[in-house]
Order: structure tokens, then C-alpha cells, then sequence
């Protein structure tokens, strides 16, 4: 029965952010923001909304190991399995910007957040607010670089301009219940999975729940890849992992200090995270300059799914 709510709550997850998406950018265009600020924080916020759910949904009922596990995991899953499978399917190329900012904030807030579990062996509020006031500044530098760049408005659907006041609400109600009946279903099924299989909730949110909520971004990635359009941008990933730290466990230990019950969560996975997060610069100018193409691609994939093995291996 464990599976049936890993799916149910997985799919409620889907459903429910693209409920939310739709009409937070609705809302959006009815308060007059610019698209460049709907694209970049809007969006932004509205697609971290599942992770975020699913770890304060796990900080709450006591299971730190899936709160903390959701995020690495998914970090590791956004490089290893959705950057990896796109790149063989199609050559990414990449924009400087990616080593001039959005790089060096993930690797920065990836060391500060093993630091401040490390001191303590639990992200307390004063931390998460910390992490949280890095993303609202680096959103704020991030919006004045791209002032001129389109890539935020053109993730921003312009259809969703006439939607009514009524048709806004109901999306709003429909994304809340299904983010939270999802995110406490996949929490209770991936809590009872782990003690079925005999495995740590850590393994299993690292693992499973995190590549569960990744599929929707690996879905539209490979289906882009494959018709080629412009696939995701190297960009995107990388502010969706600084979305996971600064954002889903920032504002969660500030709800609920999340303690690091597994050590291994200190000892390996962090340092899987770490380690994907480095390799992309070595990736992205050698030998080719600026493209991940399939071999590196292949690379990247084969990665992950070694550590997929270490991890249940353990």
C-alpha cells in the first residue's frame, strides 16, 4: 500500500504545482508585476512549491532524514538524471552566465548549508532565515542582470493575461489541497516504504521520492530535447537547486528546525550533491567550450546511477 501513496501524493504533486503556476501568474497579471519578475520569482517559487510542501510536510511529522533527503536528493537528480538523460538526447549549450553567477550562488549556498548542519547537526531558524535572505538577494541582482534578457518572459504564458477572478481562486484552491494532501500522502507512504523495505527514510528520499519529484521537469526536458525545441537551459537547473536550498529548507527550518538524524546524510550524500555541483565547470569548458554534449551527458548519467547503487548498497 506504501507505493499507492508515494504515486498518489507524486501526482498531486504534479497536478497541484501546475494549478499553482497558472494562477500565481494569473494573480501575477492582474497585480501589474512585469514578466521579468513573474518569470523569474513567480514561476520560481510556484515550481519549488512541491519540494517545499513535502519538506515541511516531513519536518512536521518528524522525519527530518525525508525533509533534508528531498532536497539533496533532488539536487543530485536535477544534475545527475535530468541534465544527464537531455544532453545525450540533445547538445545543451551555455550562456556565461551560468559561471558569472547562478554557478558560483549554488556552490556557495551547497558549502554554507554543509557548514550549518555540520556545526550542529540541525539547520535551526536563524539558518534558514540566513539561507532565505541569499535568495531574495541574489533574485534582486538576478533581475537587474537579465533586464535584458527574455528567457524569464518567454517561461511566462501571456494567454494566462484574461484569466477571470473566479477561475483564479478556484486553481488556487484546487494547487493548495492537492500540494497538501500530495506532500502528506507521499510523506506517510515514503515513510512506510522505508520500513517495508528494510531500508532508512533517508535512502528512500534520496533516491525515490527525489527522483519523483523531478519527473515533471525530466518530462518536459526530454519531450523538448526530442522535438528540438529549446531544451532547458543549464540556468534553469541550477536555479531550481539554489530554489532547494535557500528556499524549500530555509523557509522550513524557519517553520521547524530539521536535525540530521542520519549521519550518512553528512558523509555521503552532501558530498555526492557537492560533487556534482563542481564537476559542471571542468564539464562546461573542457574539451569542448560552453557545450555539454552527449558524451558528457553520458558521463553525468553514468554518475548517477552509481550513485544510485552506493546509496542502497549501504
Amino acid at each position: 500500500m506504501s507505493i499507492v501513496w508515494v504515486i498518489l501524493g507524486l501526482i498531486l504533486l504534479v497536478v497541484g504545482g501546475e494549478f499553482l503556476v497558472r494562477s500565481s501568474v494569473a494573480l501575477s497579471f492582474k497585480l501589474n508585476i512585469s514578466k521579468i519578475v513573474i518569470g523569474m520569482t513567480v514561476v520560481s517559487f510556484a515550481t519549488s512549491a512541491p519540494e517545499l510542501l513535502v519538506s515541511l510536510q516531513a519536518a512536521l511529522d518528524g522525519a527530518p532524514d525525508i525533509a533534508l533527503g528531498n532536497v539533496i536528493g533532488s539536487n543530485i537528480a536535477n544534475i545527475g538524471l535530468v541534465l544527464g538523460i537531455t544532453a545525450m538526447i540533445s547538445p545543451l549549450a551555455i550562456d556565461h552566465g551560468f559561471y558569472k553567477l547562478n554557478w558560483p550562488v549554488m556552490m556557495l549556498l551547497s558549502i554554507v548549508l554543509y557548514f550549518f548542519l555540520q556545526s550542529g547537526l540541525v539547520l535551526e531558524f536563524w539558518e534558514g532565515a540566513a539561507l532565505f535572505a541569499s535568495l531574495i538577494i541574489f533574485l534582486i541582482v538576478l533581475i537587474r542582470s537579465s533586464a535584458k534578457d527574455n528567457s524569464a518572459v518567454d517561461e511566462v504564458d501571456d494567454s494566462l493575461q484574461q484569466t477571470s477572478n473566479f477561475k483564479i481562486v478556484i486553481w488556487l484552491l484546487i494547487g493548495g489541497a492537492a500540494l497538501y494532501f500530495g506532500s502528506e500522502w507521499l510523506v506517510r507512504g515514503a515513510i512506510d516504504m522505508a520500513t517495508s523495505l528494510g531500508v532508512s527514510e533517508r535512502v528512500i528520499s534520496v533516491t525515490m521520492v527525489a527522483i519523483g519529484t523531478s519527473v515533471p521537469e525530466l518530462a518536459a526536458s526530454v519531450i523538448a530535447a526530442l522535438k528540438k525545441e529549446k531544451a532547458i537551459s543549464l540556468g534553469n537547473l541550477i536555479g531550481s537547486n539554489i530554489f532547494n536550498i535557500a528556499c524549500v529548507l530555509g523557509l522550513t527550518s524557519m517553520i521547524q528546525p530539521i536535525n540530521v538524524n542520519s549521519p550518512e546524510i553528512l558523509t555521503n550524500d552532501i558530498f555526492w550533491m557537492l560533487g556534482f555541483s563542481a564537476v559542471l565547470i571542468p564539464l562546461v569548458f573542457l574539451p569542448k567550450k560552453f557545450e555539454l554534449g552527449r558524451l558528457k551527458g553520458g558521463l553525468i548519467f553514468v554518475a548517477y546511477v552509481v550513485f544510485l547503487f552506493s546509496t542502497f548498497a549501504k
